[in-house]
C-alpha cells in the first residue's frame, strides 16, 4: 500500500507464525549527514525510543518488556531501521510505538546530554576494539575524504558539539513520507497495518530524497596505526560493485568461494592448513553507487608477513584461475540454503523487505533470488574476481609491527 503522502507499506503474512516484526525503515544514513554532524542519523537511531510527548523512555521499555517483546535500531551507511519483534496478539502496542516515536520524539534536552555520554562510550569501546577499529581504518582508506568512508558512529568531536537542535533539525528534514518506508511479517493483517500508520506516518507530508556522490578520489594504499595489542589485525579491501550491478550475484558466489565460510580459501589455507589465525573471513558490501569487498583476520605480530603472503596468494589466484565447479557448487548450495533458513523468523522477512527496498526500490521475490544465484556460472565469478580484485587494494593494519613486511 502507498499512502496519500507516499509512504509505502510492504506487509508478509506468515499465517503459521506467533509473533509479527514490525519495521519503519529510513532511506537515510550516515553518507548523508555534513561532515560537521557526522554520526546524526546513530544519534536519532539512539534518541528515538527515548520518548515522545506522552511517552516516557521507561513507559515506552516497560510496554514491550511486560509482552516479552523486543525494540531496538540499526544505522548503517545509507539508511536507518527502528523496529519491534512482538507476540502477534500484541502488534498494535507495535504499531501505536513506532508511530509515535517516528512523529513525535520529544528530543528533551537532559535526555539528548545523557544519550550523547552513551554514544561517546560507543565510540570508545569500538576504540578499544581493535578488530572493530581496523574496519573503521580500511573504509577510510577505501574512501579518502568520502562520507561512505567516514565511521556512522560519529567521532567525539562531532558527537561532543552536536546540539539538540541540530539533531531535530536534521530528523525534521529527512524524517518525511519520502525517504519512509514500513515493512512488517508474521501473523499480522495488512490493512491493520496499513490503517494504523495511515493514523500516524500517513499526517506528515512531503519530504526530499538525499543527493549523494560518487566516490572519485582513489583509494589509499595502506594506513597503519602501531598500536600494541597482543595481536595485529589486518583487514584488506578493494572498491566492488554497487546495488545495481548485474555482477552482484557473482560477487556474491565468489565472496563465498574466498572467505565467507569454513570450506572456503581463506578458512582452508590460512586456519586449518597453516595455523595462521584464529579468526579469518571476506565480505562484499553494496552501496547505490559503489561498493567494496574485504578480507579480515588477526595474527601474531610477528607472523603478518607469512599472513599477507599466504592471503595475496589466494586473491592471486582467484583472479588468475578462477573457481571450479564443485566451489561453485558448495557456494551457491551455501547461499540459498541460509536464504531459504532465514525465512522461518519473522524478524528475517521483515528485514528482507527493508533491505530490499532501500537497496533498489522493489521486492526482489525469494525464487527471484534463488533463480539469480542457480544462474551464475564459474565464468560469471572469474569475470568479477578479475574486475574487483585487481583493482587498487587497500591495506589497514592495528598493531605493532614492522613496517617493512607490509611493503
Amino acid at each position: 500500500t502507498r499512502l496519500a503522502n507516499g509512504v509505502r507499506i510492504v506487509t508478509e503474512r506468515m499465517p503459521e507464525a506467533r509473533s509479527v516484526s514490525l519495521g519503519v525503515w529510513v532511506g537515510v544514513g550516515g553518507r548523508d549527514e555534513p561532515a560537521a554532524l557526522a554520526g546524526a542519523s546513530h544519534f536519532l537511531e539512539h534518541l528515538l525510543f527515548k520518548g515522545t510527548s506522552t511517552r516516557s523512555a521507561r513507559q515506552i521499555a516497560e510496554a514491550v518488556d511486560a509482552v516479552g517483546g523486543e525494540m531496538n535500531a540499526f544505522t548503517n551507511r545509507e539508511h536507518t531501521a527502528y523496529y519491534t519483534r512482538l507476540p502477534a496478539d500484541r502488534a498494535d502496542l507495535g504499531l501505536d510505538i513506532l508511530g509515535d516515536v517516528l512523529t513525535d520524539p520529544a528530543f528533551r534536552p537532559h535526555e539528548v546530554d545523557a544519550e550523547r555520554h552513551v554514544i561517546l562510550e560507543e565510540i570508545l569501546m569500538n576504540l578499544d576494539m581493535p578488530e572493530d577499529h581496523v574496519h573503521t581504518l580500511l573504509a577510510e582508506a577505501l574512501f579518502p575524504g568520502h562520507a561512505l568512508g567516514r565511521e556512522v558512529l560519529g567521532t567525539r568531536e562531532t558527537v561532543e558539539a552536536a546540539t539538540r537542535d541540530q539533531i531535530a533539525e536534521f530528523f525534521g528534514r529527512w524524517y518525511l513520507p519520502r525517504n519512509l518506508v514500513v515493512v512488517a511479517a508474521g501473523d499480522l493483517d495488512h490493512d491493520r497495518v496499513a490503517e494504523s500508520f495511515a493514523g500516524s506516518l500517513g499526517r506528515l507530508d512531503g519530504g526530499e530524497g538525499p543527493v549523494r556522490q560518487r566516490p572519485q578520489v582513489d583509494v589509499e594504499p595502506r594506513v597503519v596505526l602501531d598500536d600494541p595489542t597482543e595481536q595485529a589485525h589486518v583487514a584488506m579491501g578493494w572498491r566492488a560493485v554497487d546495488h545495481f550491478d548485474d555482477d552482484r550475484y557473482a560477487l556474491m558466489v565468489g565472496n563465498q568461494i574466498l572467505g565467507g565460510g569454513m570450506s572456503s580459501r581463506l578458512f582452508q589455507e590460512v586456519r586449518e592448513e597453516r595455523g595462521l589465525c584464529y579468526s579469518v573471513y571476506s565480505w562484499a558490501s553494496t552501496y547505490a553507487d559503489a561498493g567494496c569487498a574485504g578480507i579480515y583476520a588477526g595474527t601474531a605480530p610477528s607472523r603478518v608477513g607469512e599472513l599477507l603472503s599466504v592471503v595475496d596468494d589466494e586473491v592471486a589466484k582467484l583472479v588468475a584461475s578462477g573457481v571450479t565447479e564443485s566451489e561453485l557448487a558448495v557456494a551457491k548450495g551455501f547461499i540459498k540454503g541460509s536464504l531459504v533458513l532465514g525465512l522461518e523468523d519473522s524478524g528475517s522477512r521483515m528485514a528482507r523487505l527493508g533491505r530490499s527496498l532501500m537497496a533498489r526500490d522493489e521486492i526482489v521475490t525469494v525464487d527471484d533470488q534463488l533463480a539469480h544465484i542457480r544462474a551464475v556460472t564459474a565464468d560469471d565469478v572469474a569475470a568479477v574476481a578479475s574486475r574487483v580484485f585487481g583493482s587498487p587494494r587497500a591495506l589497514a593494519l592495528v598493531g605493532h609491527v614492522d613496517e617493512s613486511v607490509l611493503t
